[in-house]
């Protein structure tokens, strides 16, 4: 990856953080109910996402959905799953999760072998469903403090530690490592868009049903990415006890 690329996640997050220090005048405690002392800074850059994805995001994933049939869909998410598991691997030993870190290792190389490239979910069939593994979760585990509510742009909902945690995650996926050089950008790029329009599809009845149900949609999704990011953070209790084996992230349908 190109030494410039890798500085863009940080440049971000530190960009993010630079903008939050000299918005004095809009902080409360951070001990406020919520931990959204940068409410009002959070709402611009929701409002900047929401019109983004209104003009842009939206629309291309709907014509994604309307130029490929559901197996199709289906088997681009697959994969792209498959090429996250390297880095949920690692997080899982950073996090001294082995049990999670064996089943996802045998997730990657039975799916990526009898699962045609990834193509096919058979490990799950097997019994070993997908785990959770992020750096942000990694950092929690090693005692982190979430920090204050953050609405990041296009990537949405986070906080401080998360932020962190993302930023870190898009500069090392060993997957990406494997390739040539020239590769890796080009690689993080196209697969970062292919999985957000992914994941954009397979949420479009899901937030237009939240959007339309909430009196203030932002602070209804605040309350709803809390409450799923809370089910991430305890797949690694700090106390060092495994959770149950479960995939968080397979679809209800």
């Amino acid at each position: 990856m190109h030494p410039v690329s890798k500085l863009v996640p940080w440049i971000c997050v530190l960009s993010i953080c630079g903008a939050l220090g000299g918005c004095g005048t809009l902080a409360v405690s951070d001990q406020d109910e919520f931990n959204d002392p940068y409410e009002p800074f959070n709402r611009k850059v929701f409002a900047f996402n929401q019109a983004l994805d209104r003009s842009v995001i939206k629309p291309v994933a709907t014509a994604y959905r309307d130029a490929l049939p559901q197996f199709a869909r289906d088997r681009i998410r697959a994969v792209l799953d498959n090429l996250r598991e390297p880095l949920i691997f690692v997080n899982n030993v950073l996090q001294l999760r082995m049990d999670a870190a064996s089943a996802t290792f045998g997730r990657f190389v039975i799916n990526s072998i009898a699962g045609l490239g990834g193509m096919f979910d058979v490990a799950s069939e097997d019994g070993l469903p997908r785990q959770t593994g992020d750096f942000g979760q990694t950092l929690y585990r090693w005692g982190a403090a979430d920090g204050p509510y953050l609405v990041l742009p296009f990537f949405g909902p986070s906080n401080v530690r998360d932020a962190v945690g993302l930023g870190v995650d898009l500069v090392s996926s060993p997957v990406s490592y494997a390739l040539p050089s020239d590769d890796r950008v080009i690689y993080g790029v196209t697969s970062g868009i292919v999985d957000g329009v992914d994941k954009r599809e397979r949420s479009i009845e899901a937030l237009d049903v939240l959007e339309q149900s909430a009196l203030d949609f932002y602070v209804h999704l605040r309350s709803v990415w809390r409450q799923y990011r809370a089910g991430i953070l305890s797949q690694a209790r700090k106390d060092g006890k495994e959770e149950e084996l479960v995939d968080p992230d397979r679809p209800a349908r």
